[in-house]
C-alpha cells in the first residue's frame, strides 16, 4: 500500500517531463517557421539593397527625373524610365480586363455547373496550362498569334471602335495589345485554380440555404457563393496581377520593344522587365548599366506599391467572406 503513492509521483514525474519535452519542441518549431518566415522578408530587402547599390550611379546623376523623362538614349547617356513605367501598367491592365472575367467564369463553371466527367480533366489542361514556359507562349505568339491578330482582330476593332484614340493608327501586329493578350493567356491558369479553390471552400450550407428560399442556380451563385468568396477572388486576381507585372520573355517577343507613350493599343510598346532583358548584355557603360539596375529597383518598387494599394483597397472596400490563402 506505501508503494502505490509512490508509483503516483513518478507517473506524475514523468508527465511532467514529457510535457517540458513537448513544449520545447514546440518552442523550437515556433523559432523554426519564424525564422522561415522572416528570411522572406530579408531576402526582399537584400534585392532592394543590391538594386540600390547597381543604380547609384544613375541615381546620383538623373534623381526623380529618371522617372518623369520619357528619353532613352544610350548613346547620349540620357535615361528615362516612364515609357517603361507606362507600357508595365498599361500591358497588365489589359492582360487583367481580358483574364479576370475568363478566370472567374471558368471558376464557376468548374465549380457550379460543369459534370464530373468533365471537370477533371478541364481542371488538367488548365494546369497544364500553367506549367508551359513563357518562352514557348512567346514563340506561339509570334508565329500564331499575332499575324492572326493583324488580319483578324486588330482589323476589327479599328472598323468598330475606331473613333476611340485607344484603337487608331496604323496596325504593326505587335504591339500593346499583343503583349496584353499574351499575358493574359499566362495569367488565366494562375487566377483560374485560385479562384477554383476558393469557391470550393464556399460551405455547402451557402448553397442550400439559398436554394431552400426558392433561389435559381444564378442567384445562388451570384448571393450565396460570389459574394461569399469575394474576398478571395480578389485575391486570385492580384496574384495574376503581380504575375502580369513582372512578367518577361513572352511579352519582350510580341511587344514590339519601342521606348514611347502612345495613345493607340495599336502602336507597340516596352515594358520594365523586357527591356531588363534586351539592353543588359549591352550595356557597355556604367551608366547604361547603372540605368538598367534603377529600372529593375522601378519594377521593384511599382510591384510592391500595386500589390499594396490592391491589398488596401481590399480590406477597405471589400465586405466579409473568405479570406485570401496567404
Amino acid at each position: 500500500m506505501t508503494q502505490a503513492p509512490e508509483i503516483i509521483v513518478r507517473r506524475s514525474a514523468g508527465a511532467v517531463q514529457n510535457l517540458t519535452v513537448r513544449h520545447a519542441g514546440d518552442r523550437i518549431f515556433r523559432s523554426l517557421t519564424l525564422l522561415m518566415a522572416l528570411s522572406v522578408f530579408v531576402l526582399l530587402i537584400l534585392i532592394g539593397i543590391e538594386l540600390a547599390r547597381g543604380s547609384h550611379v544613375a541615381l546620383v546623376k538623373f534623381g526623380w527625373r529618371f522617372l518623369a523623362s520619357s528619353e532613352w538614349d544610350p548613346v547620349s547617356e540620357n535615361f528615362g524610365a516612364l515609357p517603361f513605367i507606362f507600357g508595365t501598367l498599361v500591358s497588365s491592365l489589359i492582360a487583367l480586363s481580358i483574364a479576370v472575367p475568363l478566370s472567374i467564369a471558368t471558376a464557376v463553371f468548374l465549380t457550379e455547373l460543369a459534370p464530373q466527367w468533365v471537370r477533371q480533366p478541364l481542371t488538367i489542361f488548365i494546369e497544364l496550362l500553367a506549367a508551359v514556359p513563357s518562352v514557348i507562349l512567346g514563340l506561339w505568339g509570334i508565329f500564331v498569334m499575332v499575324p492572326w491578330l493583324r488580319v483578324h482582330l486588330f482589323p476589327g476593332l479599328k472598323t468598330t471602335l475606331g473613333f476611340l484614340p485607344l484603337f487608331q493608327g496604323p496596325i504593326y501586329g505587335v504591339s500593346m495589345l499583343a503583349g496584353g493578350v499574351i499575358i493574359a493567356i499566362m495569367i488565366v491558369p494562375i487566377i483560374t485554380s485560385v479562384s477554383r479553390e476558393i469557391l470550393r471552400s464556399v460551405p455547402g450550407l451557402q448553397r442550400e440555404a439559398a436554394y431552400a428560399l426558392g433561389a435559381t442556380r444564378w442567384e445562388v451563385t451570384r448571393i450565396a457563393v460570389l459574394s461569399y468568396a469575394k474576398k478571395g477572388l480578389f485575391g486570385a486576381v492580384i496574384l495574376g496581377l503581380g504575375r502580369a507585372l513582372g512578367e518577361t520573355m513572352a511579352v519582350t517577343m510580341v511587344i514590339g520593344n519601342r521606348p514611347e507613350i502612345a495613345q493607340s493599343l495599336f502602336t507597340p510598346g516596352y515594358t520594365l522587365a523586357s527591356v531588363i532583358a534586351n539592353e543588359f548584355t549591352e550595356a557597355t557603360t556604367n551608366t547604361y548599366l547603372s540605368a538598367l539596375f534603377e529600372i529593375g529597383l522601378v519594377l521593384l518598387g511599382v510591384t510592391i506599391l500595386v500589390n499594396a494599394a490592391a491589398q488596401l483597397l481590399l480590406k477597405t472596400f471589400a465586405g466579409p467572406g473568405v479570406k485570401p490563402q496567404q
